[in-house]
């Protein structure tokens, strides 16, 4: 095997960031548009940021540092620039925080040189993932993500513990660290994401109630509380609003994904839900909504999946997951949905806002038992069997 030059792969690197994106025209749903390609994986992180480019440290080029995935990026636009806050998870599997962006919402994304370096300040984490980004209007964006710690109590090396950390910034740059939120009902949290606007002149948070790291136990899916001040941020009553519903999407569990993006008819939400098969936990994207007024209070929710894993999309890490926790509702109306699949890839799907609007208020609800989900759909093929013969 012959050693590849730094600059070779500096290159094939070049070549990557500027290759085009093209839509999948293979597929088709009428609410969302899939582009070909993902819009970053781990052959998009910078050579330099895996390799000594020092041939004479390095003689046979190898990776120093490896990169294992890029995955479930936090999304906000600042400028003219789209920017993803990714989770990249380097080969000793620990992850960390790194800023994309592009000038492009589908391609084109290049890291900054360096990662986010989050202030060291919780002495117990041992990784750090999965940032939601919320332009409140207090005139900070926030990111909220998980901080793992093993859980010192058990004697299961797998055991952990789960925290929502908080910073905020003014420009993907400095990041100051407030203290993890604490719910005061719940011992675990995880997919927590803060609301971009007051209500009742505080913080709103939607959380994720867990008995524990992995199961959710007791908790009934996702829950909304409200927090005084940001600094020492505390919820007390979590109000359960996006249940778990038995032989649905969200059987095993769900959990909040991108920020909640504002329209005339109300909250949009784009979550994700989770059932188990044999082949173990399968993820998808659903969407709902809530009122204006009362964020907390579900005015829509239509039935079934948003978004699933298709084709090579199946295929990685954990197979058979998509998962969301940024998206981008630009000034156009377009909106850009990006989310990764199984915790290896990033991709985008376009949609726009009556489209989603669409899509949540106008979608049947779940009726919940077969013999009324094909009442439901007889219903449709009679409507539909109608119209055609009306235009013959």
């Amino acid at each position: 095997m012959n050693a590849r030059s730094f600059d070779s792969l500096m290159e094939s690197y070049e070549r990557l960031i500027c290759r085009p994106n093209p839509v999948n025209e293979h597929f088709y749903n009428g609410i969302f548009t899939r582009y070909a390609n993902p819009v970053l994986t781990r052959e998009h992180v910078p050579p330099f940021w895996i390799y000594d480019a020092n041939p004479e440290t390095n003689p046979f080029m190898m990776q120093r540092l490896g990169v294992n995935a890029t995955m479930n990026s936090g999304a906000i636009k600042v400028g003219d620039k789209y920017c993803l806050v990714v989770r990249v998870e380097g080969a000793d599997r620990k992850s960390f925080f790194a800023v994309a962006e592009s000038d492009r919402p589908t391609e084109g994304f290049r890291f900054r040189d360096y990662p986010v370096i989050l202030p060291d300040t919780e002495m117990a984490e041992t990784n750090v993932y999965d940032m939601r980004l919320t332009r409140h209007e207090d005139g900070w964006i926030y990111g909220v993500f998980c901080s793992e710690s093993k859980d010192e109590s058990s004697g299961d090396l797998s055991a952990a513990v789960a925290a929502a950390g908080i910073v905020r910034t003014k420009d993907l740059e400095t990041w100051e660290r407030l203290p993890n939120l604490k719910t005061l009902n719940s011992p675990q949290q995880r997919n927590v994401v803060l609301h971009p606007e007051f209500v009742d002149g505080k913080y709103a948070f939607y959380t994720r109630p867990m008995d524990d790291f992995i199961e959710t136990g007791s908790g009934g899916g996702i829950g909304f509380g409200l927090c005084d001040d940001i600094t020492h941020p505390v919820v007390g009553e979590e109000r359960i609003l996006s249940r778990r519903k038995y032989h649905t999407i969200t059987e095993s569990k769900n959990g909040a994904g991108a920020v909640p993006i504002k329209t005339e008819k109300g909250w949009i939400h784009i979550a994700h839900g989770v059932r188990n098969t044999a082949a173990g936990l399968r993820y998808v994207l659903y969407a709902f909504a809530t009122d204006l007024k009362d964020p907390a209070k579900v005015i829509a929710e239509p039935s079934g999946m948003l978004l699933g894993p298709l084709g090579r999309e199946r295929i990685g890490d954990v197979s058979n997951v998509v998962f969301t926790n940024g998206a981008i509702a630009d000034s156009d109306g377009k909106v850009y949905i990006y989310y990764a699949s199984s915790d290896t890839r990033m991709h985008v799907a376009e949609t726009d806002l009556d489209r989603l609007c669409d899509f949540v208020f106008n979608t049947p609800e779940d009726p919940l038992r077969s013999p009324d989900c094909v009442r439901q759909r007889a219903d449709l093929i009679r409507r539909n069997l109608e119209y055609m013969k009306k235009r013959k």
